[in-house]
């Protein structure tokens, strides 16, 4: 990286060059990142934005007036980290930033072993990498975090809870919580007309109750424990129906499950989320844990009920009245709370409303944005010019 040595000239006071980087493209870090890239374009800020080729989050950016680099990585640490630092080294060198701001856990490896504090760093996990399972893959990760603290000149984490495990484990980075917000531009109160309406614009049966599930495919969203639900559901509503919106590396199993069950349907990974949530009578999250998860905001704005695990990243942004918690491991709660809602009359509805009010008070993605950009600003102002 020697040419991070060069003199940066020609830069307008106040208006940086940010590199962001992830290597998730198109599931709620995606959403979040587009929402700091938003409010640096519209400041005058250089913002680039580096990412794999597939999924949106690149070609968004790139409609918002950011510079996109592609930039390929492999989703998990493996053999082709090296090459990655290598390739991440010359991109940061051509990029020439004035900061890095790097988004989850993976461009958290690859970043901060390339550029090793020699440009202000921003980390943020979006979701600790050491919870994912346990193990010697789960202890790596924890010793790894603990070790990058001193490459990390800040750490954003979009809860208390995610800023408290951290620290329990060590990582001892200055922090600053900034909880994630919902873009309420594009996540908008629907009514029953325009549930309908979407139901016919994707194709779903007009009149059967639906359950939709957002999310990456994956033992960490929990999609298996709805499925293993979703038996009991029909027996009270034989007419329900379950769409499981995403994709990810427990697709194939997820399908072949699917494939035993009736009124299941897998739509693969979706840009038109608005469209999904507004043709749902109930959103469920079964994620096993969280940093903060977005998406059960982005249902609470559109107005629907949200059913999720009771855990730390969840428990913190949904209000009782607004929905339902259950445990992770108990397929039974989850489809005791399914039913319900889909046997009361207007509960969802009620809860739905109650949500919205709740994210329009509190979780507008415009003031998390500038909290964001407020913060890169200082750290570049306060680290000497090379």
């Amino acid at each position: 990286m020697g040419g991070l040595s060069r003199q940066r000239a020609g830069r307008h006071p106040g208006r940086p060059r940010v590199l962001h980087t992830s290597v998730p493209t198109s599931e709620g870090t995606a959403g979040v990142l587009l929402t700091y890239v938003r409010d640096q374009v519209e400041r005058g800020w250089g913002v680039t934005v580096a990412c794999p080729s597939e999924g949106w989050l690149g070609y968004s950016a790139r409609a918002l007036g950011a510079d996109v680099r592609w930039f390929d990585a492999a989703r998990e640490p493996g053999p082709s980290v090296l090459e990655e630092v290598s390739r991440y080294s010359r991109l940061v060198d051509d990029v020439q930033p004035d900061l890095v701001h790097l988004h989850s856990s993976k461009a958290g490896l690859v970043g901060r072993l390339a550029v090793r504090s020699q440009v202000p760093t921003v980390f943020q996990p979006h979701g600790w990498s050491f919870l994912a399972g346990g193990g010697p893959k789960a202890l790596l990760a924890g010793r790894w975090e603990r070790f990058a603290a001193r490459w990390t000149d800040h750490l954003i984490c979009v809860s208390d809870g995610e800023a408290a495990v951290g620290r329990e484990r060590g990582v001892l980075a200055p922090l600053s919580v900034v909880p994630n917000g919902v873009d309420l531009e594009r996540f908008t109160l629907t009514d029953d007309d325009e549930r309908r309406e979407a139901r016919r614009a994707l194709g779903l049966v007009v009149d059967a109750p639906t359950v939709v599930c957002i999310g990456r495919l994956s033992a960490q969203k929990g999609q298996q424990v709805l499925l293993e639900a979703w038996p009991a559901v029909l027996r009270a509503r034989p007419d329900a129906r379950l769409v499981l919106v995403g994709s990810g590396p427990d697709e194939e199993m997820l399908r072949t499950r699917a494939e035993g069950l009736d009124g299941v349907q897998m739509v693969g990974p979706r840009s038109d989320v608005p469209t999904w949530l507004s043709a749902a009578d109930m959103v469920v999250f079964p994620s096993q844990y969280e940093g903060a998860a977005l998406a059960p905001m982005e249902a609470m704005a559109a107005g629907r009920s949200v059913i999720a695990s009771w855990i730390e990243g969840i428990e913190e942004s949904l209000p009782y009245e607004c929905g339902a918690m259950v445990r992770p491991d108990r397929p039974e709660d989850f489809a005791e709370a399914i039913v319900r809602r889909l046997t009361e009359p207007g509960l969802a509805d009620a809860e739905g409303v109650r949500g919205w009010r709740h994210v329009l008070a509190t979780r507008d993605a415009a003031e998390a944005a500038r909290r964001v950009s407020q913060l890169s600003l200082s750290l570049v102002e306060s680290r000497p010019r090379r």
